[in-house]
């Protein structure tokens, strides 16, 4: 029994210690009261060791062929949600916390007691607190409070966005701009989001990159990351467009990722798609920035222009971890219609579909004869000189956007039984296409497209989370003392 060599170990070694504490969080296995210090042996399959890929196939191919599988699953992922809690509920009590796996132990007993006098690490990792930038209204912060983490500061420059979170989440951000920011006003937190701005990147822009306007508040961002020195957090989570990676010629993410080599972050990156998860196409790319530790285990490999821009700059320092396959919804455009918003007058209607043309116009005359309906999604846009409606039936909206102009604005139609309508997208339907079917809203119709055409989807961010972010602290807590 592993806890049995650990504590022969410790009798080994003249330290004197108490087993089994049921009144301390958690009930570590041993206490040693004169270092006020609790220790954890946790069993590698129940405590998720599996993820770790460098010492186990992974967790996700074991139960392939098991009916359980989902449910076991969820129960080893709920045991690591509750080791980091405890791990942090006894770093505010004052205790320090040691976790071994069962495997080294196992091992070397000897060693892992040798560890317990090194001198210890400061750690924010247990605690599950994020510092939310350029918030928005708080989607960011809706995905990571569902799997159990805390927001514990949010920035943004805009105050209707403000307005949109405050009426949600009862509390508002500090609103300003990042580049002003005082660092020492952050608190230390375990992770960092940066939904920046993408106006500059988008392949629909003007391309000025990360020298662009709005772009450039990714620098004003660094610049509260360096300001905050060893209170810096260990994780990062960077969301943008998949234009980042192309823009101007690559040069621009390059240029980002050195920096945060340079601010002591390893860094990995992928891409993701709502689609996987809601009924819209919404690609994004996706950067996770970690302080560096030779625990962590760097074994993953990535897709498409991802891989091919990773191979292109071995001079950056990544740390590509494993993820398993996105899931593949089974919902649908019709599953998030809401049925009790007004449809336009006939003549609005006419006038769209009269904007069809070609392989447009077809599919809407077929949707229309159709014994059934069928529901699409619209998008104005000037081709040659010409306003022409572009229409979608594959049961996907196509990429909510903020609604700067008539191109912007995504239009519902549905169609059947001879007849079609066709109208705006509501803010409910847009908070529905973004996961967040929830959501508070009590702004005019405009002011909360908008605000969901600049946030991120909610499932897509709690896959992260879950599939990422959680196997990762969950390493890395184990392996050293942490302190508060």
């Amino acid at each position: 029994m592993p806890e049995k060599l650990f504590r022969s170990a410790l009798r080994q070694a003249g330290i004197r210690f108490r087993s089994s504490v049921s009144e301390l969080p958690g009930k570590p296995d041993v206490v040693i009261p004169s270092r006020r210090m609790a220790v954890f042996v946790d069993g590698d399959f129940w405590h998720g060791r599996q993820w770790q890929t460098r010492h186990h196939a992974s967790l996700e191919g074991q139960f392939e062929n098991s009916g359980s599988r989902e449910y076991w699953l969820t129960k080893i992922r709920r045991n690591m949600a509750r080791d980091l809690a405890n791990t942090s509920a006894l770093l505010d009590a004052g205790w320090s916390v040691a976790r071994f796996w069962e495997s080294e132990v196992q091992r070397d007993a000897a060693g892992c007691v040798d560890k317990l006098s090194r001198t210890p690490l400061p750690s924010r990792v247990a605690d599950r607190t994020v510092a939310e930038f350029f918030a928005g209204i708080g989607l960011v912060r809706y995905a990571f409070e569902r799997q159990g983490w805390r927001v514990a500061f949010a920035n943004d420059i805009d105050p209707k966005k403000q307005q949109m979170y405050q009426a949600h989440f009862g509390d508002d951000f500090v609103v300003g701009d990042v580049h002003r920011l005082d660092p020492a006003s952050v608190p230390a937190v375990t992770l960092a989001t940066a939904s920046f701005p993408c106006t500059d990147l988008s392949l629909a822009g003007a391309r000025k990159g990360l020298a662009g306007r709005h772009s450039s508040a990714f620098w004003g961002f660094l610049s509260v990351l360096e300001g905050m020195g060893t209170r810096r957090p260990p994780l990062l989570l960077i969301e943008n467009v998949p234009g980042f990676l192309s823009s101007n010629c690559g040069s621009d993410l390059h240029e980002a990722l050195v920096r945060l080599n340079a601010l002591g972050y390893a860094v990995d990156m992928f891409m993701l798609d709502a689609a996987h998860f809601v009924p819209q196409s919404r690609s994004r790319l996706f950067v996770v920035g970690l302080a560096e530790t030779p625990q962590v285990s760097q074994t993953g490999t990535r897709t498409g222009s991802v891989q091919a821009f990773v191979e292109r700059h071995p001079d950056i320092r990544w740390c590509l971890r494993r993820l398993p396959p996105p899931p593949q919804t089974t919902s649908k455009l019709r599953d998030i219609v809401d049925n009790d918003a007004a449809w336009w007058e006939r003549e609005r209607s006419e006038y769209l579909l009269s904007q069809m043309v070609g392989s447009h116009l077809e599919v809407a005359k077929q949707a229309i004869a159709r014994r059934r309906w069928t529901y699409g999604t619209v998008f104005r846009r000037v081709r040659n000189g010409r306003t022409v409606a572009e229409l979608r039936t594959d049961g996907i909206a196509g990429c909510l956007r903020t609604p700067r102009g008539g191109s912007a604005r995504q239009i519902l139609f549905k169609a059947g039984y001879g007849r079609y309508n066709c109208r705006l997208l509501t803010g409910r339907e847009c908070a529905r296409l973004m996961g967040a079917d929830e959501y508070r809203i009590e702004v005019p119709a405009n002011q909360a497209l908008f605000g969901f055409g600049d946030a991120v989807c909610v499932p897509a961010i709690e896959w992260i989370v879950t599939h990422y972010f959680l196997p990762l602290c969950n390493e890395l807590i184990r392996g050293s003392v942490l302190i508060r």
